[in-house]
């Protein structure tokens, strides 16, 4: 039997939720007040950020394996961003310290400038990340 190969990896995913970000990242730039959509948006970037992190903790973790330690340190450090991104907006969120928000998404999109999106529509996929975020906490909170 041949080798198994997974189509969705975590380069090709880590590159749809940075798509997704920086397209939340519009969306929410163009807000003029916090209502229930700033909050979705802003949830909805705190869980992207969650995810592109466990991809680079994926990506490393196989360089790690084939010896490849300087790369994968390399790697952690220009993703290292993401980690801090995402404690700061979660703790805007929770908080509701909303005039965290535009400070931290203009130092993200420093480093998401290169991302281009495609032509077609994405929809709206952070309707209700605000509930899921909440949701995700408590779960976290009760198992500590």
């Amino acid at each position: 039997m041949g080798n198994l190969i997974n189509p969705d990896n975590a380069g090709k995913r880590r590159d749809r939720y940075t798509k997704a970000t920086v397209l939340a990242m519009r969306e929410l730039v163009n807000k003029k007040k916090v209502d229930d959509g700033v909050r979705d948006l802003t949830a909805f970037i705190v869980l992207t950020l969650r995810q592109i992190d466990e991809t680079v903790d994926e990506t490393c973790t196989a360089w790690e394996k084939r010896d490849y330690w300087i790369k994968a340190d390399r790697f952690r450090q220009e993703w290292l961003w993401t980690q801090t991104a995402e404690a700061k907006l979660k703790q805007a969120v929770m908080e509701n310290k909303w005039n965290l928000v535009p400070a931290v998404v203009k130092e993200m999109a420093k480093h998401l400038q290169n991302v281009t999106l495609p032509k077609r529509d994405w929809g709206t996929p952070w309707d209700g990340a605000y509930a899921l975020l909440l949701e995700k906490q408590e779960k976290e909170a009760a198992r500590r």
